[in-house]
């Protein structure tokens, strides 16, 4: 029986109801299904260690292009020019990531112009713009978003770093979207002009960023980690900020020269990596939280972000990956780019 129109019409409006609750309620697909384990605060995070099915979705219509699904590197405590961290560079540029971020430290051991270019660029120049250095070309547009280490402020003012990185805000600290995500990178060091506690200037800014943003992800990215089992050890004056109860999802610093996933009691996600190329650290107290804890080889995280999902893994120079790590965000809302209308 061929159905009637307005039959046809109520057809083609349950299944536009049906895209619309889909794509509101988004439910990524899995390789393999698996029990979810650990829900994470009020927030409805949910950490599992699912596998992503494949699926590459582009937000149609954006005007910029950007995809649903991006990948990025996370490298630490790197900039050294040593054997180590040309090797940890040509993992990371093997991925071929969009952006490439840091947790500081970029250049040992003082912060001078005179070995800014020898420890950074000569790595990672193809991701750095305006880059001047010499090693070759750099990139159209800047991928590289590094963050102050206290080995960066060793020259007064941090100028070095200043000088060679063309960042957004005052460059010390400063913000960023990248498709899905909300980066939000700040000074952890005691040099901050802003101030480096939780009630300084400087958070109050990273508070208000927070608060007014409309992105699914929001990661927090500094150098001194708030926990951490390493030899430097958890640094209390960052444990002070209030990351989860600002919007954080996710926070990455390094300082400690190794590996480790830590999620505290009742709070957010934590990284801290630091195994970009400098030296090793031990792992002398184990912090409460830590979940996986690595220092055998140097590495780099590479992490892909979906809609409803971001993947966390940190792989050595060998190839080998230690951590693979899913943290998963139930969506509540969908986008639709706005119709531009020609004027009547």
């Amino acid at each position: 029986m061929i159905p009637s129109q307005k039959s046809r019409y109520f057809i083609l409006l349950f299944a536009c109801i049906a895209v619309i609750f889909f794509f509101g309620s988004v439910v990524e697909g899995y390789a393999r299904s698996s029990p979810l384990v650990n829900l994470h605060t009020s927030r409805d995070l949910l950490l599992a260690d699912w596998s992503p099915g494949n699926r590459d979705v582009e937000l149609g219509g954006l005007e910029t292009g950007e995809q649903i699904n991006f990948k990025f590197a996370v490298i630490g405590d790197y900039g050294s020019n040593s054997a180590a961290e040309g090797e940890v560079a040509d993992l990371v540029k093997s991925w071929n990531p969009d952006i490439i971020l840091t947790t500081g430290d970029n250049n040992y051991d003082k912060g001078s112009a005179d070995t800014i270019d020898e420890n950074i660029g000569k790595f990672y120049h193809e991701f750095i713009y305006p880059y001047y250095g010499s090693y070759g070309v750099g990139a159209q547009v800047n991928r590289f978003f590094p963050s102050l280490g206290n080995h960066d402020w060793r020259t007064p003012g941090a100028q070095p770093y200043l000088d060679y990185f063309t960042l957004p805000g005052n460059e010390r600290y400063y913000d960023f979207t990248w498709g899905l995500v909300h980066f939000l990178i700040i000074d952890s060091d005691p040099s901050e002009p802003d101030g480096y506690t939780w009630d300084s200037n400087q958070a109050k800014w990273l508070q208000a960023k927070l608060a007014k943003s409309d992105s699914p992800w929001k990661i927090v990215v500094f150098h001194h980690a708030p926990y951490s089992s390493g030899d430097h050890g958890s640094n209390s004056w960052m444990q002070k900020w209030k990351f989860a109860e600002w919007g954080a999802d996710v926070v990455l610093s390094g300082h400690d020269h190794t590996y480790e996933r830590i999620a505290p009691p009742g709070d957010i996600l934590y990284f801290v990596n630091g195994l970009g190329g400098k030296s090793i650290y031990d792992f002398p107290d184990i912090v409460e939280g830590s979940q996986l804890r690595y220092n055998e080889d140097y590495g780099a995280m590479l992490v892909d972000v979906s809609f409803g999902m971001i993947r966390f893994r940190f792989i050595n120079r060998q190839g080998e990956t230690i951590d693979d790590f899913n943290l998963v965000k139930t969506v509540t809302y969908f986008y639709l780019p706005s119709i531009q209308k020609s004027a009547p």
